[in-house]
């Protein structure tokens, strides 16, 4: 009776122990959208579904140029609404003269898409397609410069690009995409660094993040091989590792929204100088915005402004430098509703509707699609 009793009662155990190891190891897994992209220099995460929660930028009024609302008719995609979440991935170009420039990017969108839809439009515009395994591949041409964008959907819900030279990146982001969760730890990267994190963090930035800062090599005095802000050229490689991260917690009024930036230095010395010399830079944007303040009436953006310049703190530990500053969602707000940049479909970095052919009339389908069908090659 007790072997009968006993028996049972070691499979359940067993099985709970299973169970709560697999929720576990998924809790602290990376982002699917991370762990698709390629191999790469950095990678650059936003949980545009936490921030819509919160913020309700999605409820903003957005003034939309005609190409990207022509867009917006022809596949049903809104993006402040439709994605969830975007994962970036960097890569240092050997020829910052070429067609990318020092950078290029592969991208990973996770969101609701209307498969026929969407398949539609790309076939419109693409210059040509490929069948990857059973996904199609349409390469569309950016710009004037050689350019070109790699884009297929490789889910229900989501969309790889890149815009490459090369299509190993696409490929790369749909084998990926192919594999088991458990089975697609993602890259090297993502492997190395992503532990290090802060845990809920909205928005998080890692590895060589400094690439797209590149001082202008035109500019007299200036490198492209460091890091350029405000037009000065820092002394910070563009190749140096960090780990940055946006976490928002509610514990001040209306909430608040940490920033927390790492550098990790070559050593300590090089440390304790770059701590040093971003001191007197942000004394110096401080000392202007004070002065900015006083010779002007004191309006809500320079008073947001102004109280998060000052919650920026800079420390060193050995050969790590730690940046951090705090805002709340009403001072961010206030900063934000002053601005209303143009924004593009996917990403304003690779997919531009404005350089691309224009798209024959929308084509109104039923939303429900779960596959993108394979249109016939150019």
């Amino acid at each position: 009776m007790r072997k009968r009793t006993l028996i049972p009662l070691v499979i359940a155990i067993l099985l709970l122990c299973t169970l709560g190891a697999l929720v576990y190891l998924r809790a602290n897994a990376p982002p699917e959208a991370a762990r698709l992209l390629p191999e790469s220099d950095a990678i650059v995460f936003l949980n545009l579904k936490a921030v819509r929660s919160v913020t309700h930028f999605d409820k903003s009024p957005i003034d939309r140029s005609p190409d990207f609302q022509h867009f917006i008719d022809a596949t049903g995609i809104v993006p402040e609404r439709d994605l969830d979440s975007i994962a970036l991935a960097l890569h240092r170009m050997s020829d910052p003269n070429g067609p990318n420039g020092p950078v290029a990017y592969s991208e990973v969108f996770v969101g609701r898409f209307d498969g026929v839809r969407l398949a539609a439009y790309l076939h419109s515009i693409a210059s040509s397609e490929e069948s990857y395994t059973d996904r199609t591949i349409y390469t569309i041409p950016v710009g004037d410069g050689g350019r070109h964008l790699r884009i297929a959907q490789v889910g229900y819900d989501i969309l790889a690009a890149s815009n490459m030279p090369t299509p190993e990146q696409i490929h790369s982001m749909i084998d990926r995409s192919r594999a088991s969760a458990l089975a697609t730890p993602g890259s090297s990267l993502l492997a190395a660094r992503y532990h290090e994190v802060p845990i809920l963090s909205e928005a998080w930035g890692i590895g060589h993040i400094g690439l797209p800062f590149a001082a202008d090599p035109d500019q007299p005095g200036s490198s492209p091989d460091f890091i350029s802000a405000f037009g000065l050229q820092l002394p910070l490689r563009t190749d140096t590792d960090f780990v940055a991260s946006l976490r928002y917690t509610a514990v001040l009024s209306g909430g608040a929204v940490h920033l927390r930036v790492e550098e990790l230095a070559p050593d300590a010395a090089s440390a304790s100088s770059t701590v040093d010399t971003l001191t007197n830079l942000l004394n110096l944007i401080r000392s202007l915005s004070a002065q900015q303040t006083t010779s002007q009436q004191t309006d809500a953006s320079s008073a947001a402004s102004n109280a998060i310049l000052n919650s920026v703190t800079l420390t060193h530990n050995d050969a790590r430098v730690l940046l951090n500053a705090t805002a709340t969602l009403d001072q961010l707000k206030t900063l934000t509703t002053t601005h209303n940049p143009a924004t593009s479909p996917l990403t304003p970095s690779s997919f531009d509707p404005a350089s691309t052919p224009t798209p024959p009339a929308p084509i109104h389908k039923s939303r429900h699609a779960t596959q993108t069908p394979r249109p016939a090659s150019n």
